[in-house]
């Protein structure tokens, strides 16, 4: 009997995207690499440019969907195997979760999902052999899969335990419940408009939020879509559009966005009339943040620096915004991958840092200026136990409250001391896609005179 040959990913369409997705599965969850770095930063995945755009835009939604509901999947694939999911042959573990993705919430036939998981396995010579065994699961998913997903809809497995636990602690249990199914919906495009916003909802097919973000559920590339070339808009979360804001009327002063990249609150001073002064330590992330102001044709000042050694501008510096680099946990929706990479022991390590920030953030302000801090993250200790920390160690900064005024009236944004908190369960929708936000904590700090 001849050799069974291998189709290669260019004979069998499809087959190179979910090859490709099998390899940042793997990098995620056994390398703990991120996703950001794989598909588009320095160590990405070199088939990824060579995809086409509809398998480019496949891939990267797989990936989200198996890391959105890795516990879910978990579970489902337990049930359907006798002894567990093959641990001597990653690529078959990836398989499986690859098919049972696409059989249980993507619009690709069972058929399909089923043969080209099977085929993916078949390439690798570890996996090889596991074919019939994914063949065999995957055929039981397509029928049994939808009632085991029922099972456990109204869990939360597909938040690790020791996160849910913490926000249990700090949130309640209802509402760590029903931030950890919101961040299980794949999200919307949020856009902010240079003018015309409603314009823009109109054209993108999309909505106002109240805040004015533009929300909108196309897909595909970003920047094929209208008034992206001609510096339109750009993409930012609506919770992430709300910090900038926070220091009023910036025109004629000089903000210092001390970790600027990858740029958006740079982009909205820089409109709103500021000098910015764009401070971060990372060339290429910098030179994004470039690209992005020469699209939109906007200018600052960009400087490539470690925020905690730059010793400054030459002029007074009126404002400074830190948003601080943290656990992210807030941007699981948009990035599941931090739920797999993140672990308890990152929090102290990054308090450290902002800790540092906020100290230089504090002796480069002008007296009578604004200090707004805020952070991407859930977690306690780097939103108002780090604001609270700063203020007891210097007195000569007093927190200036936010109005609801000043976040659309949406009074549930704030907390009992006016600072900014937003959680993925706010702003509910019909449309869980067009509902919610990215997790974030901002204050407002004035240094007295």
């Amino acid at each position: 009997m001849p050799a069974q040959r291998f189709a290669s990913p260019s004979e069998v369409p499809g087959l190179a995207a979910r090859r490709i997705a099998a390899d940042i599965l793997d990098g995620v969850l056994h390398k703990h690499r991120t996703l950001d770095d794989q598909l588009d930063g320095a160590g990405a995945h070199p088939g990824v440019k060579r995809l086409a755009d509809r398998d480019r835009a496949l891939m990267r939604r797989l990936v989200a969907t198996i890391l959105r509901r890795l516990g879910t999947l978990g579970h489902v694939l337990s049930r359907l195997l006798d002894r567990g999911v093959p641990t001597d042959a990653p690529r078959a573990q990836s398989a499986l979760l690859i098919g049972a993705a696409q059989i249980l919430w993507m619009d690709v036939p069972d058929h399909a999902a089923v043969d080209l998981s099977v085929r993916l396995v078949q390439s690798d010579r570890r996996a090889a052999r596991y074919a019939g065994l994914v063949n065999a699961v995957l055929r039981r998913c397509a029928r049994e899969g939808a009632a085991l997903v029922e099972e456990v809809t109204s869990q939360t497995l597909d938040t690790p335990p020791w996160l849910l636990n913490r926000w249990i602690v700090h949130y309640g249990e209802a509402t760590a419940r029903a931030m950890a199914l919101a961040i299980g919906n794949e999200p919307s495009l949020d856009i902010t408009a240079k003018a015309d916003a409603e314009q823009w909802a109109s054209r993108l097919h999309g909505e106002m939020l109240p805040t004015g973000t533009v929300r909108t559920l196309l897909q595909g590339s970003v920047t094929m879509l209208p008034g992206f070339a001609e510096g339109a808009w750009w993409v930012q979360d609506a919770a992430a559009a709300l910090p900038a804001r926070l220091f009023g009327d910036v025109t004629g002063k000089t903000i210092v966005d001390l970790c600027a990249a990858p740029g958006g609150k740079t982009t909205q001073l820089a409109l709103a009339g500021a000098h910015v002064i764009a401070v971060d330590r990372s060339p290429a992330r910098m030179t994004r943040l470039r690209d992005n102001l020469a699209r939109l044709a906007l200018q600052a000042e960009t400087v490539v620096a470690d925020a905690v050694e730059w010793p400054g501008g030459n002029v007074p510096i009126d404002g400074i915004l830190v948003d601080a680099p943290c656990t992210s946990t807030g941007t699981m929706r948009r990035h599941p991958d931090i739920a797999w990479l993140r672990q308890e022991a990152d929090i102290a390590a990054l308090t450290a840092l902002q800790k540092r920030l906020l100290q230089k953030a504090t002796s480069l302000l002008k007296p009578g200026g604004t200090l707004v801090y805020c952070t991407c993250s859930l977690e306690p200790e780097e939103g108002g136990e780090a604001v609270a920390a700063l203020l007891a160690a210097e007195s000569g900064l007093r927190r200036v409250p936010i109005e609801a005024a000043e976040v659309a009236s949406l009074a549930e944004l704030l907390t009992p001391e006016g600072d900014l908190r937003t959680l993925p369960c706010h702003l509910p929708h019909a449309d869980p896609r067009l509902g919610g936000l990215d997790g974030f904590y901002a204050a407002r700090l004035a240094k007295s005179l």
